[in-house]
């Protein structure tokens, strides 16, 4: 049996945490090998030490069973080694060829062979079933494309060892089923993969060997047809974790906490993105919202949080109509909203955690004085007070939130809005990306929320997640609601019918 990669004891210290603890791992060639665990556990410094990005403070690595000591990534490339990272590093400007021969240009000096780069880029693409145009620009591709530049990137540099850090992140189930077997038609040719994801259902299925990382530590390596999705969580977190449909409060007879009336909303006149949309949020409910991604989702967010203004159409918010407020005056009036993106809408990564826990809510007492000065006892005592309450994961509320995994990122966003106090919490993809604990607590917050008798909106592509979260779901297909059915009562086959379109009873 040979070794692609063997892992002896590394360790990797940052100040105030100990990110890998004495790590051993034996990677063989040719398999899909899994690094599993919860958002923070080490796996992603783990791929950057291998990667070369970092050197470990102790340990050794071997590459095919040689000893290594990688000073860059170029050194690691040397080894043919190539990583796809969860951020993409493309170039948006630059076409697809462009990008994967950037720093590696073939011909002379005096002249790129172009022709001959994106022939082989072309070969490489049919070969593994990548369908990338080598003239297209990076800018143009939906996200899914240019991860799979982002492959052909590290392919055209004779890579035999692929690292893929949660590749999966920011894919739509259906572009998932895809990946999986771009992965596995990698492996049919020889090559090594390592592979980092918390999502179950995927390591089930092209994993070879399984390695889960809890805190730093390996807890255990496992075959995959020799383990199960309920060993595996116990490992990633040290106890049983319920994603299932859970117990809830009763409610009767709730009054209408948010009500849409024919709201239309049409992007330069031509593309109506809202389409007489009608919907009831009631107190003390949760409403899921389905749908293939980009059939108004994101649209009907923004008109509800103020962020665009319908064409037609009312927005009653505890029965009166909101559509000519502000942002602010929504969330002031008692809306709140977990943004998609939290890097981009939720956070300032740069700033403390303390101070991200306050955003919104800064210019308010106790926060701050006659809108003249800050209270910062306040805002850190609030902070360490979330910060137990939401089991944020940190060295300390002054770090800045950028330093903190994605599962912890999120739970700041969450605890901050949570802590406003909200009549009606809007959750748009709240466990993207997050490993299956932080899962577990994101909707326990969520129907905490509900049983207090305040109203969530729950936009998801997760249909299990809708399923298992929502009282009542609506589907929404090119801009309109197709139907809106009780969670218990309608299965996964019928909820993607009608996410094409279709009505239940159709």
């Amino acid at each position: 049996m040979k070794y692609s990669i063997q892992l002896k004891d590394i360790t990797k210290r940052f100040p105030g945490i100990v990110a890998n603890d004495h790590i051993t791992i034996d990677v063989e060639q040719g398999e899909i090998h899994t690094l599993a665990g919860e958002n923070g556990a080490g796996k992603s410094t783990l791929m950057n030490i291998i990667y070369g990005l970092y050197q470990p403070d102790e340990g050794q690595i071997f590459i095919n069973e040689q000893p290594v000591h990688f000073q860059s990534s170029k050194d690691s490339i040397a080894h043919k080694i190539g990583m796809v990272h969860q951020h993409f590093m493309l170039i948006p400007k630059l076409t697809v060829a462009e990008n994967i021969v950037v720093g590696q240009e073939p011909g002379s000096r005096l002249k790129v062979d172009r022709a001959g780069a994106e022939k082989r880029i072309r070969e490489l693409s049919e070969k593994y079933g990548l369908k990338i145009d080598p003239h297209a620009k990076v800018a143009d591709l939906s996200v899914t494309e240019q991860q799979r530049v982002e492959i052909l990137k590290i392919l055209y540099r004779e890579a035999e060892i692929l690292i893929f850090d949660e590749p999966t992140a920011v894919l739509t189930p259906q572009e998932i089923d895809e990946f999986c077997d771009i992965l596995l038609g990698l492996k049919a040719s020889g090559k090594t993969i390592l592979f980092i994801s918390h999502k179950m259902a995927e390591v089930m299925k092209i994993s070879d060997h399984i390695t889960v990382i809890r805190r730093g530590k390996v807890i255990g390596t496992v075959r995959k047809d020799e383990t199960n999705v309920d060993e595996l969580t116990r490992m990633m977190v040290g106890r049983d974790v319920n994603l299932s449909r859970r117990e809830r409060k009763e409610f009767t007879d709730q009054p209408n906490l948010l009500e849409l009336k024919n709201v239309s909303y049409t992007v330069n006149k031509t593309v109506k993105k809202l389409d007489g949309i009608n919907l009831q949020l009631k107190a003390g409910e949760v409403l899921g919202i389905a749908g293939v991604d980009g059939n108004g989702q994101e649209e009907l967010v923004q008109a509800i949080c103020g962020q665009i203004t319908p064409d037609s159409g009312e927005i009653l918010f505890k029965g009166d109509n909101i559509v000519k407020k502000g942002i602010r005056a929504r969330k002031d009036s008692g809306i709140a909203l977990v943004p998609e993106d939290r890097h981009r809408d939720g956070l300032v990564l740069q700033y403390s955690v303390a101070d991200n826990l306050v955003l919104g809510m800064h210019y308010q007492e106790p926060y701050a004085h006659g809108h003249t000065w800050m209270d910062y006892k306040a805002i850190h005592k609030n902070a360490e007070t979330l910060q137990d309450d939401f089991d944020i994961r940190c060295a300390n509320v002054d770090v800045p939130a950028g330093t903190l995994s994605g599962g912890n990122q999120q739970k700041i966003v969450i605890a901050r809005e949570a802590s406003r106090n909200p009549d009606v919490l809007i959750a748009v993809q709240p466990t993207r990306g997050l490993d299956i604990g932080a899962m577990e607590f994101v909707q326990k917050t969520l129907l905490e929320q509900r049983d207090k008798g305040k109203g969530v909106l729950l936009f998801s592509l997760e249909l299990d997640e809708i399923l298992s979260v929502s009282d009542r779901i609506a589907v929404i297909f090119k801009g309109r609601i197709v139907d809106v059915v009780d969670a218990e009562g309608v299965t996964r086959q019928e909820l993607g019918r009608m996410m094409l379109g279709s009505h239940k009873d159709v």
